[in-house]
């Protein structure tokens, strides 16, 4: 497991680096080369190759022409399928306590959106959810594909909790959860568990890939405990490092194309 942070470090946020969204020119129109681009299939010159060789339908149309314009209403096919000109965009948040991430609850009260509201002008929503009273590391995206990836049992993405319980956590009940126990909905094991601080029992830090419904908690109110604080510091690779709690930032596209590859 991966060292946990005792404590958060707050630093002055960082401007988010990001290119603008695509937007069509003051008649309504787009270069084909770059609404191409924009759908994230390959660079506005490769596209001029893919236009030139016949490869690009509008319509139903292959076209050959270069320069030719476009609106976001036309029906653009490369390789078998439409594609779609919206930017992709990639948002960390450090999730404070008080915020739902069930968005179509209409009485969740606050909800994380307020908080990345204004980072962009795509439609994001989160990935995975995190309960109302847990903070930390939370993803948002318009990307369904790499949505899918990240929140689906097979992929077992890795996540790293931090938790401080109401009592001392015995060894014993440490060894029982990293060999597994039974829950209403099935086994459960922890990939790591360890004690975070030698002076303070009360200090968690557990290793987990499933992402079933408040699996922590129920984790460990399997033994009795009540979780008094539950914080996600570790997310498919991503950290909590210079994120101060309630702000967000954009990834970079290292990380990006780390969790597309991993």
């Amino acid at each position: 497991m991966k060292e946990l942070p005792k404590k958060i470090i707050t630093l002055k946020k960082k401007p988010a680096v990001s290119e603008p969204a695509p937007e069509p020119a003051g008649d309504g129109l787009i270069r084909l080369n770059k609404y191409i681009s924009n759908a994230g299939v390959c660079s506005r010159r490769d596209a001029d190759d893919l236009i030139s060789k016949g490869l690009v339908t509008i319509n139903g149309e292959v076209v050959t022409e270069l320069g030719r314009k476009v609106t976001l209403d036309d029906e653009i096919i490369f390789d078998g399928k439409r594609l779609n000109p919206e930017r992709k965009v990639y948002i960390l948040l450090n999730k404070p306590k008080g915020f739902s991430t069930t968005l179509e609850d209409p009485h969740a009260g606050r909800t994380v959106m307020e908080l990345v509201q204004g980072a962009c002008q795509e439609r994001i929503y989160p990935v995975g959810r995190l309960d109302i009273q847990t903070t930390g590391l939370l993803l948002f995206t318009n990307d369904g594909e790499l949505t899918k990836k990240l929140t689906h049992p097979s992929y077992e993405k890795k996540k790293v909790y931090h938790i401080q319980l109401d009592r001392d956590f015995l060894r014993e009940d440490l060894e029982k959860i990293a060999n597994g126990i039974e829950l209403e909905d099935g086994l459960i094991a922890a990939d790591d568990i360890q004690f975070i601080d030698a002076d303070d029992a009360r200090q968690v830090g557990i290793e987990i890939h499933s992402g079933k419904n408040r699996i922590v908690r129920r984790i460990f109110e399997h033994f009795g405990y009540h979780v008094e604080k539950l914080d996600r510091v570790l997310f498919a690779g991503l950290t909590k490092k210079d994120l101060p709690r309630g702000r967000y930032r954009f990834l970079t596209p290292q990380e990006v194309n780390f969790l597309k590859m991993s």
